[in-house]
């Protein structure tokens, strides 16, 4: 039976949202190994119906292995895996309700578009004219409705991707694993295809599972992500609480730009930073503990900072390194010397102040944004 859980996700301005949804896929204390290697150590994780998750992590993390595992592809050394409140821990492929993408689509050359698509339901020997109406309906659902006559070298990367994905819904599975579907594209392919999928897995309403590498990919898609990191998961949650409050120093290396810079708890609440001291959350950490100070570039804020303020202080601007939308400033002085912090800050605001290298300018680091590590959690 599936269990009944409140859950968060977020708006379109991020904004927290309370919402109820039934556990769809429970895993519990699963672990993997090859030979003397542990690839998935002790991993427990819920997914609710119609939620759109990915693992991300490093190559070597052990996202793919934790898919093949859910998939029946590599049986798990230990552990239990429910779907829709029945135990699938040892049941074959075959015998499990999903459907897959993999990195490289897996088409059968020699057949159509359309006889790649209605592989699984002839498998299942579905009506031929029941076959007909899905096949047609699903090239129509991801724009490929001319194309069913054509083989697979016929098509773009991102056609065939579009069939695979087909091939993979045709049954209308209660699961869509994809294994990094994306990666093989180029970049602007890529970009419209996220979106693609994430709109179709929207309509359909099927709980997706997603393998990625790409940050970009899991913050865009995902309702929430499972960053994963040798083998173990460090943090799940919404594409913003990752982002805004990553949970150990790895979350904060690994998703987005991230300035670290070592420092000293002074007190409660109060860390020093080169020169400077900093008030912001050092939690249960005693006075005299050496810590990594975090803080993303976009938060540090160069303008409109007051003589006086709460983590203010002046600095100078070293090398300027132009991004597109915005400059990228690495920010040096006395008071920080060898910090090494880096800022951002838009094209306007740097015609605006005529800002360039050599400047000084007042900043300030807000203490909500800054984030507090033990000194040992960035290393290994």
């Amino acid at each position: 039976m599936s269990i009944v859980q409140d859950i968060v996700t977020e708006d379109s301005r991020g904004e927290p949202v309370a919402a109820v949804a039934k556990t769809y896929l429970r895993i519990e204390g699963l672990s993997k190994m090859f030979g003397d290697f542990t690839a998935l150590r002790n991993i427990d994780l819920e997914i609710y119906e119609g939620e759109f998750v990915c693992f991300l992590g490093p190559s070597g993390c052990g996202k793919t292995t934790l898919l093949r595992a859910i998939a029946g592809l590599d049986i798990q050394s230990s552990g239990r895996i429910e779907q829709a409140g029945q135990d699938i821990s040892a049941l074959p492929p075959a015998e499990r309700d999903f459907g897959i993408v993999f990195q490289s689509y897996a088409l059968f050359p020699n057949l159509t578009v359309a006889k790649n698509v209605a592989y699984g339901l002839e498998n299942r020997k579905a009506p031929r004219d029941k076959i007909r109406a899905r096949v047609a309906e699903l090239l129509d659902l991801v724009g490929l409705a001319d194309q069913g006559a054509k083989y697979p070298a016929q098509l773009s990367g991102g056609q065939q991707q579009r069939v695979a994905l087909s091939r993979a819904i045709a049954t209308s599975p209660g699961l869509l694993l994809l294994d990094e579907p994306l990666s093989a594209l180029d970049a602007k392919v890529r970009v419209h295809l996220r979106h693609e999928i994430r709109a179709l897995q929207q309509r359909l309403g099927v709980t997706t599972v997603m393998v990625t590498h790409d940050q970009e990919e899991a913050l865009t898609m995902a309702d929430r992500i499972v960053v994963m990191n040798q083998g173990v998961i460090e943090q799940v949650g919404p594409p913003l609480e990752i982002y805004r409050n990553p949970a150990t120093a790895f979350v904060a290396d690994f998703i987005g730009t991230m300035n670290f810079a070592a420092g000293t708890v002074e007190g409660p609440g109060q860390v020093r930073l080169g020169g400077v001291g900093l008030v912001c959350d050092t939690g249960e950490l005693d006075a005299g503990t050496p810590v990594t100070v975090a803080i993303r570039p976009e938060d540090i804020d160069v303008q409109d900072v007051a003589s006086g303020e709460e983590n203010a202080f002046e600095a100078e601007i070293g090398d300027m390194e132009f991004l597109g939308s915005f400059f990228r400033a690495e920010l040096t002085g006395e008071v920080i010397d060898g910090a090494g912090l880096r800022a951002d800050m838009s094209i306007n605001l740097v015609r605006r102040k005529g800002l360039k290298e050599g400047a000084r300018v007042p900043v300030k680091l807000p203490r909500q944004r800054i984030r507090i590590y033990p000194e040992s959690a960035l290393r290994g």
